[in-house]
């Protein structure tokens, strides 16, 4: 008999992928991605017997039927499930340590399994190692002995050891799955194979990058300018050192995008590291520094989050968002982090291809409280035995070596080197604005007084508040006395924020008066320059992130940035933790309120504050009962979120073609393509206010568990979507 793993149909013409072919091939593919990690001869193993469920007679009659092959394939009886059998068969061969191999076989498709769970469903792997059946019905004489009786290698060492076994184990589960894709597309699709891959690679990037360097010789010779290009120097000079942990600490405007980069690309061209991957914490800025590197690197940049738009994306930049295999990547710091923790295949597919890579981690200081002990884990993991270089790029650098207080322990990051030789001298020369604090951090100011304040000068400033909330009713005081003002928060949709910026950045530039009312979200990166900016009080790395919009290129002899204290404390949580930690810190004190020293100080006081470091036990489902291979994967990366959205709901909102769009959605369902193009008219609400705007017939469900608005009056032109307060507050 002749047994096979996939059938294809073009034309008239059936073609039938050799079962013992597909296994060979996954093996040898899935051997080479792991060459690196030490474990080909492991991986190798997985591939070879991932599919050894596909031999069942049951499996065989239902790909000839169900493919239209054989329509008239006889129905066997018996299990269709064709994981379960490799990973029985790696237990028989290998005993305990067949586990490695049973959990990357049983996971193959549904996702990497707990060991316990509900004994029901039959899902976790103790379970179904019990299920003898699924191997004992498989034609085992008919199998090629190279398969199913290869020679077996030794035990593998596995680094890291209880603590690392997860990451080792998703390591290895993302070369056998990345291969059994591949294999599986070039026979299905063998089109696409011609679009994979990249003829670019890092020394050529370095080239390109320095050619575009090269053209800011004749910039202006401002003071901020010198800074910079003494910021490129340093990080070009550093990138010689060993691979590892670095801080790059830079302040805001100081060019650390570009200089972030010219460190990665030299570093990667001195240490033979294969790719950029370039995190950052908000869609909101991602295509910003997305746009930056394109300019450069052109279609060697991959972008992977979820703002991406598809007028951009070609079908080699979609392949390789599969896979990251691409020179350039550019993501999200939850695309990042979420991945490292994921069960499910198509998350877990890619990270193999982390391993020799720069990760550079852009504002490294929203790494969020209550995961930061995984997150540093992680990260310590890859750098330790992945070859895997992280940059922790920011202005204000949080405290991340070992914390100890109260018998709590914070286990931080191993041997992080600054790249920049001297962080206050450099601050010092880069510091371009006043930060006056508010006398009395008690003293609160209604809306009426502050909007006075702020509205006075009659030229341009940017006032940045906490909550939605806050940023409308500021923005109509403002709006009522002065009228222009323009009003920016999550509140809007992302290409009606688009527009907003672009607009603000005109005014700017052509020197107009504007009034800006915002909440944090300009704080992330937004490039703008005004020449006095109003913070509400709140944490001090807030601040000085709002003291980054203020005289950000230097053109003036000195910004100015008033702390003012808002009529409400911020929002129960991380948000009001911080506000408290800089009442804390700078009561009564003289201390710099920009300065690197007093970042450190704010940082361990503020994650001090923080009851639980791993919020939900990702050390004790992944690491407590690892020495004896019983791992909870699945729970793990469900628990895992790296934004806690649990209690949100995106809505789609009328804005500019959006609602022809979401008519097209309402008539032919989600395309891919489609629902890429809406992402940028989305709004998150909580749920319990898209539960009542749906009863009261304003939002309506336009297809399965996506919601989309329904009448005029629910999105304001300049507010974006507006709810009753009781629906609030919400940041950003």
């Amino acid at each position: 008999m002749d047994f096979i793993a996939h059938v294809r149909k073009n034309g008239e013409r059936w073609y039938l992928h050799a079962l013992e072919d597909h296994l060979r091939e996954v093996g040898r593919w899935a051997g080479e991605s792991a060459a690196k990690l030490n474990a080909a001869d492991w991986a190798r193993l997985a591939g070879l017997w991932h599919d050894l469920g596909k031999y069942s007679a049951a499996f065989q009659s239902m790909i000839q039927r169900e493919s239209g092959y054989d329509p008239e394939a006889h129905i066997e009886t018996g299990p269709r499930n064709h994981s379960t059998a490799g990973a029985l068969h790696a237990v028989e061969k290998l005993g305990s340590a067949g586990r490695t191999l049973a959990y990357l076989i049983a996971g193959h498709h549904a996702g990497l399994p707990d060991w316990h769970g509900d004994q029901n469903a039959g899902a976790a792997l103790s379970t179904r190692l019990g299920q003898r059946q699924h191997l004992d019905i498989l034609p085992l004489a008919a199998i090629p002995a190279d398969i199913l009786a290869p020679e077996l290698p030794p035990l593998p060492k596995i680094p890291g050891n209880a603590d690392g076994a997860h990451l080792w184990l998703r390591m290895l589960f993302s070369c056998l799955v990345d291969a059994d894709f591949l294999d599986t597309e070039a026979f299905m699709s063998p089109e696409k194979v011609a679009e994979r891959g990249h003829e670019t690679n890092i020394v050529g990037l370095l080239a390109r990058f320095d050619t575009h360097m090269a053209t800011y010789v004749n910039v202006p010779l401002i003071p901020v300018n010198h800074v910079r290009a003494d910021v490129l120097r340093q990080c070009r000079a550093k990138a010689a050192l060993p691979p590892g942990l670095f801080s790059l600490t830079v302040p805001t405007g100081g060019g650390k995008t570009l200089a972030s980069m010219a460190f990665a690309l030299n570093h990667a061209s001195a240490h033979d590291k294969r790719r950029v991957i370039y995190a950052i914490p908000y869609t909101s800025i991602i295509e910003q520094t997305a746009t930056i590197f394109r300019d450069i690197f052109g279609d060697a940049v991959i972008e992977h989050h979820s703002s991406f738009d598809p007028d951009r994306e070609t079908a080699k930049s979609r392949l390789a968002t599969e896979n990251w295999d691409a020179p350039v990547v550019v993501t999200t710091n939850v695309q990042l982090f979420e991945s490292l923790f994921a069960a499910k295949t198509s998350r877990c597919r890619k990270l193999h291809n982390l391993i020799d890579s720069v990760i550079v981690l852009d504002e490294a200081q929203t790494l969020p409280p209550e995961l930061l002990q995984p997150c540093l884990d992680v990260l310590n993991l890859l750098a330790k035995h992945y070859g895997v270089t992280v940059v922790l790029c920011t202005a204000t650098q949080p405290a991340l070596t070992d914390v100890a207080s109260f018998g709590r322990k914070l286990r931080g990051l191993d041997n992080v080197r600054e790249i920049i030789d001297a962080p206050q001298t450099l601050f010092d020369a880069l510091r371009r604005v006043t930060v006056q604090l508010p006398a009395d951090f008690q003293a609160r100011e209604n809306w009426d007084a502050i909007a006075a304040k702020v509205g006075a000068g009659g030229t341009a400033a940017l006032t940045i508040v906490n909550t939605r909330s806050d940023c409308r009713e500021l923005w109509q005081l403002l709006n009522a006395r002065d009228g222009g003002a323009i009003h920016l928060s999550a509140s809007m949709c992302g290409a009606h924020r688009a527009q907003c910026i672009a607009d603000i950045r005109q005014r700017l530039k052509n020197g107009e008066p504007v009034q800006v009312i915002s909440t944090q979200l300009i704080e992330a990166g937004v490039d703008v320059d005004f020449p006095v900016v109003y913070r509400a009080l709140a944490g001090l790395d807030s601040i000085a992130q709002a003291a980054g919009r203020c005289n950000r290129e230097g053109y003036r002899e000195t910004g100015r940035v008033v702390v003012f204290v808002p009529p409400k404390a911020a929002p129960p949580g991380q948000l009001r933790r911080a506000e408290q930690t800089t009442v804390g810190l700078m009561s009564g004190t003289n201390l710099d309120a920009l300065a690197p020293a007093t970042f450190e100080r704010y940082f361990r006081h503020f994650y001090l504050s923080e009851a639980n470091w791993d919020k939900y036990d990702m050390h004790g489902l992944l690491a407590r009962d690892a020495s004896r291979m019983e791992i909870q994967f699945r729970t793990a990366a469900e628990r895992f979120r790296y934004v806690d959205d649990a209690d949100s709901q995106p809505i789609l909102v009328w804005w500019n073609e959006s609602k022809s769009l979401i008519g097209k959605l309402a008539k032919d369902g989600p395309e891919r393509w489609l629902m890429r193009k809406l992402q940028r008219y989305a709004v998150n609400l909580p749920r319990r206010a898209v539960e009542q705007l749906v009863q009261s017939g304003e939002v309506r469900e336009v297809w399965r568990g996506i919601f989309a608005q329904n009448v005029d009056t629910l999105y304001h032109a300049h507010l974006g979507v507006v709810i009753d307060n009781n629906n609030e507050p919400l940041v950003f």
